[in-house]
């Protein structure tokens, strides 16, 4: 059974971290503690071959960063699990997804917040406990610090679409198989990282974040992430999911303040 990550926890060393940016640790060294910390001496290999990872190389905006991966292994295994790290980001694991049964083959693309330059990460795990890694650059746009930067928009509007959601079907250049489909899934979330200063009170606007988003499709779960203050305000998560499934898709948002929202979404032709 996986452990339900500890918000109060990332708080703390969100707010550690972000004090800390003076003094950035070099990639190695942040690398060295995040894969101690996460993966203990658990070997992980060398992931070219198995996943390609897509990011820009100088993002335009730092706060809305598309990272993507395909993975797909081809010996009898399937896809357990896979995670997204950001290694100067405050909290370096911005997303895990632990999917479904059965797949030997994933497509994600997610929107997230990168801090300042930072090689991002994309690790999966198989059924057999095996990891593999592939690692990419990201450079630094310039402006303020993505998860000290407020949320775009109006307060009031902000408040008042939380927690609506749309899926839209997505065609998708880069599909893993012709026997998967895409979907998108967008989400109305501020995704408060808890270190954003208010101004006129000198306040921290508290975190609120999302903490989870599970996708089915029918009563078949696709996929199941843990969110971070990684996400980018409104996120959108690209996602496949097999042929020939039910004829609808049903998403639910957790946010750590215990809101939930779920919606049910139609899609098209599964033949």
């Amino acid at each position: 059974m996986r452990r339900p990550l500890d918000f109060s926890l990332i708080t703390a060393l969100a707010l550690m971290a972000s004090s800390a940016f003076a003094l950035p640790a070099s990639a190695s060294d942040a690398w060295t503690e995040i894969r101690g910390s996460v993966y203990g001496d658990k070997p992980i290999e060398d992931g070219r071959g198995i996943i390609t990872l897509t990011a820009p190389n100088r993002p335009d905006d730092m706060r809305v960063v598309p990272i993507g991966i395909a993975a797909r292994v081809n010996d009898g295994r399937s896809i357990k699990a896979v995670s997204y790290i950001i290694d100067e980001n405050p909290t370096p694991v911005v997303a895990v997804f632990h999917l479904g049964p059965g797949r030997d083959q994933v497509a994600l693309n997610v929107n997230f917040r990168v801090d300042r330059q930072s090689d991002v990460r994309a690790v999966v795990e198989t059924d057999d406990g095996k990891l593999y890694m592939v690692s990419q650059l990201i450079k630094f746009a310039g402006g303020q610090s993505s998860c000290s930067a407020p949320p775009t928009g109006d307060p009031a509007e902000i408040a008042a679409n939380m927690g609506k959601m749309n899926v839209t079907e997505v065609k998708s250049p880069g599909a893993v198989s012709s026997a998967l489909l895409h979907a998108k899934v967008e989400l109305n979330h501020p995704n408060h990282t808890g270190l954003v200063m208010d101004q006129i009170t000198l306040l921290y606007t508290p975190m609120k974040m999302i903490s989870e988003v599970s996708v089915r499709q029918g009563g078949e779960v696709l996929f199941t992430a843990e969110g971070s203050i990684g996400l980018s305000q409104n996120p959108v998560i690209d996602f496949d999911f097999k042929r020939g499934g039910s004829d609808h898709i049903d998403v639910t948002m957790k946010d750590t303040d215990g809101g939930t929202w779920t919606k049910s979404f139609p899609v098209g032709p599964q033949s």
